[in-house]
């Protein structure tokens, strides 16, 4: 974080909420459909079950959703609230979804976009609504991390099926002292030369127009990812931008109250904690229910823990987000909602 930035104000993260679909998928209701097992899916990936998005729901009703519960929560008044972002890479609508949520929530005087960071997306919004606070050109922001992955997965692909779920997770911010900071510092990076390790690409499909002349047909492929690729890849550079973050700010993972990552693997969640010798229990994890929600994991994560008491005001967190693009970045916050 810039030192300028550093001087100009502070952000405070006081409300959170989530969103889950009513539909549950377990390991064993997919081993119907293809050829894997409960035992297969948990020891390669610690997921037990996921949630898929059915009839009557959508992403944006998730996103509303969980922004009304981060809204109640920080007390906030409809009017008071001056931005809406929404990271997605699954929007119901191309043109974006983020003014559809603002307006199912009754944020009149907020503007509202979307910003696409597949896995990384919530914490590259966090970072990207900071920058609005510290300035001051705004007050109060929603930050809604959601993805509706399972329409675009290959259900009968076992190596990737099992992996993703649907969920939105969101965080109320607001402008407040530098004294009072709690979004301390940020580290984010992205490498697109290693893009094709994770990829929800356009249909490669050309159509005759007139004279000769084609248009590509629109659509996209179902994701495609090299696992192992993806694998060394979080087991590799979260470590080494969280060792950058906490360096930078003379803390040490043993003042750590909590690590929070991206939901995407139980084995790089372990491997994290054991690289800094953190305890596991201090790595908030609820993979085994939801799966990989892309966006939604890291604030669907937070709010759980704040509801069950264990993320309490002042516990400093150090989270990290990873994913397509190939991006990455790591955060330093201090939660400050309700008990």
């Amino acid at each position: 974080m810039a030192e300028t930035a550093r001087n100009i104000g502070g952000v405070s993260l006081v409300g959170s909420g989530s969103a889950t679909p009513k539909q549950r998928l377990t390991n064993d209701e997919i081993g119907l459909r293809v050829d894997t097992s409960d035992d297969w899916i948990r020891t390669r990936t610690g997921i037990a079950s996921r949630h898929v998005v059915g009839l009557g729901e959508s992403l944006t009703h998730l996103s509303a959703n969980a922004g009304q519960a981060a809204l109640d929560m920080a007390g906030w008044s409809l009017e008071s609230v001056d931005l809406v972002l929404l990271a997605t890479s699954t929007p119901d609508d191309l043109f974006g979804s983020a003014p559809k949520v603002q307006a199912k929530l009754g944020l009149s005087n907020a503007v509202a976009f979307d910003l696409t960071a597949a896995c990384s997306g919530f914490l590259f919004a966090l970072v990207t609504a900071g920058q609005f606070l510290r300035t001051r050109a705004m007050n109060r922001v929603l930050v809604i991390g959601a993805d509706h992955l399972t329409r675009w997965v290959d259900w009968d692909d076992r190596r990737s099926c099992v992996l993703f779920g649907d969920g939105a997770g969101a965080v109320a911010l607001e402008a407040t002292s530098y004294e009072q900071d709690g979004l301390l510092d940020f580290c984010l990076k992205s490498d697109g030369s290693r893009g094709d390790c994770l990829t929800l690409s356009q249909v490669d499909s050309f159509n005759s127009l007139v004279n000769e002349k084609n248009f590509q047909t629109g659509g996209f492929l179902p994701v495609e990812m090299n696992g192992q690729e993806v694998y060394k890849f979080a087991v590799r550079e979260v470590p080494a931008i969280l060792q950058e973050l906490l360096s930078v700010n003379k803390i040490s993972a043993d003042s750590l109250d909590w690590l929070l990552l991206h939901q995407a693997n139980q084995r790089i969640l372990d491997a994290v904690a054991d690289r800094f010798s953190i305890p596991h229990r201090k790595v908030l994890s609820n993979l085994a229910e939801y799966g990989n929600t892309s966006a939604a994991t890291i604030p669907l994560m937070l709010d759980e823990a704040v509801r069950k008491g264990l993320v309490k005001p002042g516990h400093l967190i150090a989270s990290s987000g990873f994913g397509a693009g190939l991006s990455w970045g790591a955060a330093l916050m201090r939660w400050q909602g309700p008990a």
